[in-house]
């Protein structure tokens, strides 16, 4: 983990000018990695409430959440009334002299108060907006409500997640949302590199259940080509054996991935039951697969008779796959998250410091970086109107009385 290492000044974004408009997590989450890679994101919040982040989660040290410094980072908060029409006139000359929106409103809301893709592209036209909402900007659900656990569902991700004998399971994070809000940074790139070339912006249009569906591998060709509906699991894929987890002497759960011929031979060597590997049984990739049950069952009967870190030292010394299953202070005794620093601490006003998830991915010459945690409701406020709205001292003063800022 690294910390009290000055932090990048910028990156491969550096010079480039969002506002994130939105809460929670889908566009603030495509917010965070643009910020975490050198752009100034500017984030429009509600004065007097701001992001709901701001208060979520299990619990509220201090009484301040510990998922807002991680959404919030490295952008400046702007307090600014949207349902007002002095916070949109401010708005649009904030967005006049940006190069992405990002929003992740009911389809609508952004058109009803003046701020649709039309009205912003005429005074602004190589400005790309980035739209995250649950069904997207069209079709029939396109005006419902739409949330993670619902594109979860309807993406395919939820049904086949858990105990085959119990009801879906969910994640224990909202990956729904995640996804959406990384598939808009991807489009977002995408449509920034388009410009280039045309000197036009454009939308990106990010649906929370489209962008689950995207990464369901082949459970829709499946079903076309054969008629199978794939079913929960549990914890392994059917036909892929061995690839589970398994238990150990010390009570961890060891993750092993050994469902290729040659790394199914060398795990047969390590447990000392090198015939396994010729058993008619357990010979081949689909013979492992018809037997899977039988074949976890063998594996963790021998690894529940070993310590995890000895079982750990087998497994690289016979060059098959196999990792402990991490929990948060795994994670954070780790060398290799310490090596690659993966996580972070930074300064916070409140906690003294905070411990996060670095940027990602690595870039060789321009890495991103934690250079702040999510600031205090409205932190940029004076600064950021001042100099890119042209709004005086004196009119931020009214703009505040009446509740605008």
């Amino acid at each position: 983990m690294r910390s009290n290492v000055e932090p990048p000044t910028d990156g491969p974004l550096k010079g480039l000018v969002v506002i994130e408009m939105g809460t929670l997590i889908a566009g603030p989450f495509c917010g965070q990695i643009l910020g975490d890679f050198g752009a100034t994101v500017i984030k429009l919040e509600d004065p007097g409430k701001g992001d709901p982040m701001r208060q979520w989660g299990r619990s509220l040290p201090m009484g301040h959440s510990p998922w807002w410094p991680v959404i919030g980072r490295n952008k400046r908060s702007v307090t600014l009334n949207l349902r007002d029409p002095d916070g949109q006139a401010i708005a649009r000359k904030l967005i006049a002299g940006a190069d992405v929106l990002i929003e992740n409103f009911r389809p609508g809301a952004m058109e009803k108060w003046g701020l649709g893709y039309e009205a912003l592209s005429a005074v602004n036209p190589k400005l790309v907006m980035a739209r995250v909402s649950g069904f997207g900007q069209t079709g029939p659900y396109a005006q419902r409500a739409g949330y993670a656990l619902i594109g979860e569902a309807m993406g395919g991700l939820r049904y086949i997640t858990g105990e085959p004998d119990r009801a879906p399971a969910r994640a224990g994070i909202s990956v729904g949302d995640s996804l959406a809000g990384l598939h808009a940074a991807l489009g977002t790139m995408m449509a920034l590199h388009a410009r280039e070339r045309t000197g036009k912006g454009q939308i990106v249009d990010a649906a929370i259940y489209e962008s689950v569906l995207s990464v369901m591998e082949n459970l829709i060709t499946e079903y076309g080509l054969t008629g199978y509906v794939r079913e929960r699991s549990g914890s392994v894929l059917p036909g892929i054996a061995p690839s589970n987890a398994y238990p150990t002497a010390d009570g961890a759960l060891v993750v092993i991935g050994a469902n290729q011929d040659t790394l199914f031979a060398r795990l047969c060597t390590a447990m000392g039951r090198p015939e396994l590997a010729a058993d008619p049984r357990y010979a081949g990739h689909a013979a492992r697969g018809e037997n899977q049950a039988e074949l976890d069952a063998l594996i963790g009967a021998w690894t529940a008779t070993l310590p995890a870190s000895d079982l750990l030292a087998l497994m690289e010394a016979s060059g098959v796959a196999a990792g402990r299953v991490y929990r948060a202070p795994d994670m954070l005794e780790d060398p290799q998250f310490a090596a690659r620093e993966a996580i972070v601490e930074t300064p916070h006003p409140v906690f003294g410091s905070v411990k996060m998830q670095n940027a990602f991915p690595k870039l060789s010459d321009t890495p991103g970086g934690v250079r702040w945690p999510g600031p205090g409701l409205g932190e940029h406020t004076d600064a950021v109107l001042g100099e890119r709205a042209g709004v005086s001292a004196e009119d931020l003063v009214k703009l505040r009385e009446r509740g605008v800022i």
